[in-house]
């Protein structure tokens, strides 16, 4: 009986962006996925023991999930190694290193499907990632892999059409790998409700455990969230322009070209920034932002989380930020700023708008 090809990936880091993709080329080759679990304590602490105190918060995770999937017998786990996505963007060391650190924390009996994506040297794009991520099952048909990597990119685009039409990420997620794309209105607030910016990395918001599942408090204060997910290419790289600065990390778009996009427009009342503690690029990156925040006139808060950060602090300051937002809203009301918008609306229909929910 023949065997079954399988590969495991980490439930972290490049999961948040790539998956959909890597999910239609795999499954297009016959490779069979096994994910590692959703980010427990364990998973957390797990990865925290094998790596030195200063590691951030993604990396620990990120080794916890590998921990994992060797705990569940994967024998080949993938370990991409991703240093530039486009010429002179690079990505940050511990993620470029990923496949040396895992090699040298994490023991077991498994092979890691190193690949290495550098668009910043030749011969190293693309299709060689591809290639050497497909190398140790026997597959070498050209053909066949620039036929896989369609596929990916199929199930990549109907993943961003939909997280880009309102769906959360679970959501269009699970559409995408079931090859169903679900168009609907995006849920938007009463007129009047708070409109906030998150701007992060994926693997920061996304994940649950790391953020404490910030999503679901935000909408329980009743306000509405956008994210970089929920804009185009052309839209993240305005936001670059617009904060006159120049892409050098990979992850950048994320980050400096979402807050970019978010803070010149009118409809967003506040942004909110979610950083780990430790990350070099980023705490360039917020530093960035928060000083060109000022000239857009929006209030900001910066979050940063470690596996130390209590939720109790954590929804505090949350909270109290969005009560601020919330006054604001009702002064500008107050001084007939919002006149036009509420037009229809009896004045207690507004004030149940734009109130906390409790």
């Amino acid at each position: 009986m023949k065997q079954q090809k399988r590969i495991g990936i980490a439930r972290a880091l490049s999961y948040y962006n790539y998956f959909p993709y890597y999910w239609g080329f795999f499954n297009h080759l016959g490779i069979e996925i096994v994910l590692s679990s959703p980010t427990t304590k364990k998973t957390l602490s797990d990865g925290s023991l094998l790596v030195v105190t200063e590691t951030c918060l993604p990396i620990k995770i990120y080794v916890g999930h590998i921990v994992d999937l060797v705990n569940k017998g994967v024998k080949q786990i993938f370990v991409p190694s991703i240093q530039s996505i486009a010429p002179k963007i690079y990505n940050c060391s511990k993620i470029r290193g990923l496949p040396d650190l895992i090699r040298n924390v994490v023991k077991g009996d498994f092979e890691i499907i190193e690949a290495t994506l550098d668009k910043s040297e030749k011969n190293l794009g693309l299709y060689a990632f591809l290639k050497q991520a497909v190398k140790p099952y026997g597959i070498k048909d050209e053909k066949l892999i620039k036929e896989a990597s369609r596929a990916g990119f199929v199930v990549q685009n109907n993943f961003r059409v939909m997280m880009q039409q309102g769906l959360d990420f679970e959501d269009a997620l699970k559409n995408a790998m079931h090859g169903r794309v679900v168009i609907s209105q995006k849920q938007q607030n009463a007129a009047g409700a708070i409109h906030v910016a998150l701007i992060a990395h994926g693997y920061n918001i996304y994940d649950k455990k790391a953020c404490m599942d910030i999503f679901k408090k935000l909408k329980n204060m009743g306000v509405t969230v956008h994210t970089a997910y929920q804009l185009t290419d052309g839209q993240l790289q305005s936001g670059i322009c617009a904060l006159k600065t120049t892409e050098y990390w990979a992850n950048q778009m994320e980050v400096t070209g979402c807050a970019g996009h978010y803070l010149k427009d009118n409809k967003i009342d506040g942004i909110i920034t979610v950083s780990a503690f430790g990350c070099g690029p980023d705490s360039l990156m917020i530093e960035d932002i928060k000083r060109k925040t000022k000239n857009f006139q929006k209030p900001l808060l910066n979050l940063t989380i470690d596996e130390h950060t209590g939720e109790a602090g954590f929804v505090t300051r949350l909270e109290a930020f969005c009560d601020m937002l919330f006054r604001n809203k009702r002064a500008k009301f107050s001084c007939g700023a919002l006149k036009d918008t509420y037009e229809n609306k009896s004045y207690g229909e507004i004030n149940s708008i734009i109130s906390i929910s409790k």
